[in-house]
């Protein structure tokens, strides 16, 4: 009888994704902002990272929405409902701080 040779686990690769939320170039996000629990200091802490940063390539507003919406996807299904319904309310404040109507 052949001996069961033993599979070596593969190393996990740390993703990408991660990595944008951690060190994005475009915003310096100010730690812990996703996990706040108001919406509207998400969206005040998404909006002055936006306006102050220099290395955006778009408008502040397209910013911090991408980041948050970035953010969102990323989490994907582990998202808990009441989680995505805050941040999906910091969507609502930060159009609101920034006089855009929702899409």
């Amino acid at each position: 009888m052949a001996a069961k040779s033993k599979k070596k686990a593969k190393p996990r690769k740390k993703k990408w994704s991660g990595k944008v939320t951690r060190e994005s170039n475009a915003l310096d996000l100010k730690q812990g902002v996703f996990s706040l629990r108001d919406p509207k200091a998400i969206a005040r802490s998404l909006k002055r990272s936006a306006e102050h940063s220099r290395r955006r390539k778009s408008s502040p507003f397209r910013s911090a929405m991408s980041m948050l919406t970035f953010y969102i996807n990323r989490a994907g299904k582990d998202l808990p409902a009441s989680r995505k319904k805050v941040l999906d309310k910091a969507k609502d404040e930060l159009r609101g701080l920034f006089h855009k109507k929702a899409a």
